[in-house]
């Protein structure tokens, strides 16, 4: 995807190893993108340069676009694939993701913050970028998840993302 905000290639292997590398100029979103290629065992390369000089926004949501393109193509006509998909705890947080790769997109976020941003992030991008997600992948996404430590609560989300991803997409069978 190229547009006169950004700049983003992904190459995205389903039943990879977990491998990433990852360079969205954003170090916390870089962290966060790298727990769903290892905890969905996906090989996941993201080279996304953005204007970072005027904020993170676009970046991160057309790295959501690009990444939910990507899933779309991977998955092609979806036959023997599970299609449904998490909880997982984290420490004190906990996350729970619902996923319906059937093909209609809807999505659903229940998730607090205690701050403004995480990391260097403002907090309502994460929201964003799995909206963002969600519509480019044509697939039903709810999460919701809750936690004292807004670094743990994020994470959880990205990793019980990642978990409900890999389960959904895996062969039936």
């Amino acid at each position: 995807r190229k547009t006169s905000e950004t700049d983003i290639s992904i190459s995205l292997v389903l039943d990879g190893q977990g491998v990433s590398d990852i360079d969205t100029g954003i170090g916390f979103f870089n962290h966060m993108l790298d727990q769903i290629a290892r905890h969905g065992k996906m090989d996941l390369l993201i080279i996304a340069r953005g204007d970072l000089d005027v904020d993170s926004h676009h970046t991160i949501e057309d790295t959501g676009i690009v990444l939910g393109q990507a899933l779309k193509q991977a998955l092609g006509n979806k036959r023997g694939i599970e299609r449904y998909g998490y909880k997982l705890p984290m420490d004190e947080a906990s996350a729970e993701t619902l996923i319906d790769l059937g093909g209609r997109a809807y999505f659903k976020w229940d998730v607090g913050f205690q701050n403004a941003t995480i990391g260097e992030i403002p907090a309502s991008l994460f929201k964003h970028f799995f909206r963002s997600f969600s519509d480019a992948a044509n697939c039903n996404l709810h999460i919701k998840a809750e936690g004292e430590d807004d670094h743990h609560t994020i994470e959880a989300v990205f990793k019980s993302f990642a978990r409900a991803l890999r389960m959904a997409a895996g062969i039936s069978g």
